[in-house]
């Protein structure tokens, strides 16, 4: 696996937003211990063969709000509520926002390139939350420590928080670990039999439930691992479900 640093390219949105290069590598998917959740089994390879820009952030209230003007979220009161991440919005509510950001807020390269937000494949989530770790977080094993990286039952104070107050993970990103699950591109699969071994999504013919993925504000550690899995129909909307997302060069 290939790693980042500081130098690796970057790019603010109109929003404030920052974009991570997030650049190829191979990495093993999925959880190893022989006590795993079957969901997460067969641990296995995957290539991701072409380099994305990830979201430093999940993607808050005020951006949203900026884009579709309205904010459906639960927690939408108070000062700094335009900094917390958005929830409360479905997945089919969330490609709305990603097709009116593409047609009405992507006509200038970044860093020179033209490309298209999206949000990103479960093996993309997974790999840059990871960030070239092995361990259950990116941080660790010892869930002990989970308080100095994320936002879950024990320490939200029952509601999100503000994006980006926690420690990011080694390439940089914050917030993987809880705050909200974050909506991925693939529909679920109750395990990893069939699913690609690169970096595009699962698609199943007829299937109404999508991925998240981190854990969110009122889950146990457990479920902030960075192999963790959740689904949710698509057309729910949840307020413990938000997303990041992804700039892909063409």
């Amino acid at each position: 696996m290939l790693g980042m640093s500081e130098e690796n390219p970057r790019f603010d949105d109109e929003f404030g937003s920052t974009y991570l290069l997030i650049s190829p590598g191979t990495y093993q998917m999925g959880n190893p211990t022989n006590n795993s959740p079957k969901r997460e089994l067969p641990n296995h390879q995957i290539e991701i063969s072409q380099p994305f820009f990830l979201g430093k952030m999940q993607v808050t209230q005020i951006q949203w709000q900026s884009v579709m003007g309205n904010n459906p979220a639960k927690f939408n009161e108070g000062w700094s509520a335009g900094l917390r991440p958005m929830e409360n919005v479905s997945w089919d509510d969330v490609q709305l926002f990603i097709e009116k950001l593409n047609t009405q807020h992507n006509d200038s390269p970044k860093l020179g390139l033209y490309g298209k937000w999206r949000l990103p494949s479960e093996s993309e989530w997974e790999y840059a939350a990871r960030a070239g770790t092995l361990s259950r977080w990116s941080f660790g094993d010892k869930d002990a420590e989970l308080d100095e990286y994320g936002w879950h039952a024990g320490n939200s104070g029952a509601s999100t928080r503000e994006v980006g107050q926690k420690k990011a993970n080694p390439w940089g990103l914050h917030d993987l670990h809880g705050n909200v699950s974050e909506w991925c591109l693939d529909d679920w699969s109750r395990n990893y039999e069939k699913t690609p071994r690169d970096q595009s999504p699962m698609s199943i013919s007829g299937e109404t439930r999508k991925l998240h993925r981190g854990g969110n504000w009122f889950t146990e550690s457990d479920s902030t691992r960075c192999s963790a899995r959740g689904s949710s129909p698509r057309n729910i909307a949840k307020d413990g479900i938000g997303f990041r997302l992804v700039w892909q060069p063409d």
